[in-house]
């Protein structure tokens, strides 16, 4: 039976011992950039790209002799091996690795990258670029023609800029790689401005670090440490009105949230629910849909003390101002001003296959409505009442009568 040969390539030549194995192919799968470590030879070329018409090449080709694919450093680490390992199976695919363009950019830097966070953009949707970089105090990117460092470097700078985070745009360096391994190799560095108005080689590593300003600080206070359990005096919001600590633990326990994907919350408030499920789950991108000035006013102040840049402020009323958004995985609603009847149907029509819907309701026709509204738009829905009573246990008053909060209807539907 035939076999795939896969070789990882660093550098600008083959090793001789793999020049002669491709010799001895039916076809080799090879880029553009790296024809030329084939130079003289006469053989079968397949592109690499697009994928999809290069397995089936490639499978045709078996039927004459092995073939041999040039790939990238380790062809395993975001590389062509994945798709071939589960196309042709492990008994057929052999795997001869470079160094990785991480390793190299790496030792460039002198960085060690046993803890570093790596994104890969390579033929991807980008997604919410800026929460997922920010979440980290330092992240390797794989970039290509289309993320290139100065567009991804201006993404940031207009986010951080949209919430005046001056700090964090002087706290953090970018350094580039480019051409690792060629002639033409060049290393540099900058600020998000300077990168911003640069142009670089489509062979990139982008290495992204943010330096903790002198005056943060790490204590319980600064939400350093834990990653749920913000109490009410540590979220920004106005007049007493914010979800209370109990009732949102609660609420976050019935949302089940996914690590990555979508979250809505509409009528966010202060945004206490979405700050506790961005720490929560960092790689999950939470658009909070919020129509007062005062609102939003205190969930961009929220969003700058906890560097909780995977949270998108949507100023305006759902569910007219969700059109525009993804599909969520999660929606909650915390308020609706009146129009429960055209927020519910309309989000539970926009709910991914796996999607979950929570409300919460104070006021009696509320609670009432919303397992109506979602049972008919087809979800499973159930609901519970949470009562809570707070007490401060001391000495010298135990036994006084404890803080009764107002009950709480949770409702939630599930697809």
């Amino acid at each position: 039976m035939s076999e795939v040969f896969i070789f990882g390539v660093s550098g600008e030549e083959l090793p001789k011992d793999q020049l002669r194995k491709i010799a001895t192919c039916s076809a080799a799968v090879v880029s553009s950039r790296h024809q030329a470590l084939l130079k003289g030879m006469d053989i079968h070329r397949i592109p690499i790209a697009p994928v999809e018409e290069m397995v089936f090449e490639l499978a045709v080709a078996l039927n004459r002799g092995d073939v041999a694919v040039l790939a990238s450093g380790d062809p395993l680490f975001f590389g062509i091996g994945r798709t071939l390992l589960e196309r042709f199976g492990t008994e057929r695919v052999h795997i001869h690795p470079a160094l990785s363009a991480v390793q190299l950019a790496c030792t460039r830097f002198k960085l060690p990258w046993d803890d570093l966070p790596l994104i890969s953009l390579h033929g991807r949707s980008p997604g919410d670029i800026a929460g997922r970089i920010l979440n980290n105090p330092k992240v390797m990117l794989f970039t290509d023609h289309h993320n290139t460092p100065d567009r991804i470097a201006k993404e940031l700078l207009a986010v951080l800029e949209e919430h005046h985070d001056v700090a964090r745009i002087k706290s953090i360096r970018i350094r580039i790689a480019e051409n690792l391994g060629l002639k033409d190799e060049r290393l540099c560095s900058g600020t998000l401005a300077d990168v911003a108005t640069q142009k670089f080689s489509p062979l990139n590593m982008m290495l992204i670090e943010q330096r903790q300003a002198e005056d943060d600080e790490a204590g319980e206070d600064s939400g350093a440490g834990f990653v749920f359990g913000l109490q009410e005096d540590e979220i920004e919001h106005s007049r007493g009105l914010i979800t209370k600590d109990e009732i949102r633990a609660v609420i976050l326990h019935r949302l089940r949230l996914p690590g990555t994907g979508v979250f809505w919350d509409v009528g966010g408030g202060s945004g206490s629910v979405s700050v506790e499920a961005a720490r929560l789950c960092p790689n999950l991108t939470v658009y909070i849909i919020e129509q007062k000035e005062e609102g939003q006013e205190n969930i961009r102040a929220n969003i700058l003390r906890y560097n909780l840049y995977n949270i998108k402020l949507i100023c305006g009323q759902a569910p007219e101002m969700l059109a525009d958004l993804p599909d969520p995985d999660r929606v909650f609603i915390g308020g609706s001003k009146g129009l429960l009847a055209e927020i519910i149907p309309y989000c539970a029509k926009r709910l991914t296959a796996t999607g979950r819907m929570v409300a919460s309701a104070v006021l009696k026709n509320t609670a009432e409505q919303a397992p109506l509204l979602m049972t008919t738009n087809g979800l499973k829905t159930d609901s519970r009442t949470v009562a809570v009573t707070r007490e401060e246990i001391r000495y010298t008053n135990y036994g006084e009568p404890g803080i009764l909060l107002n009950p709480i209807t949770i409702i939630t539907g599930r697809k």
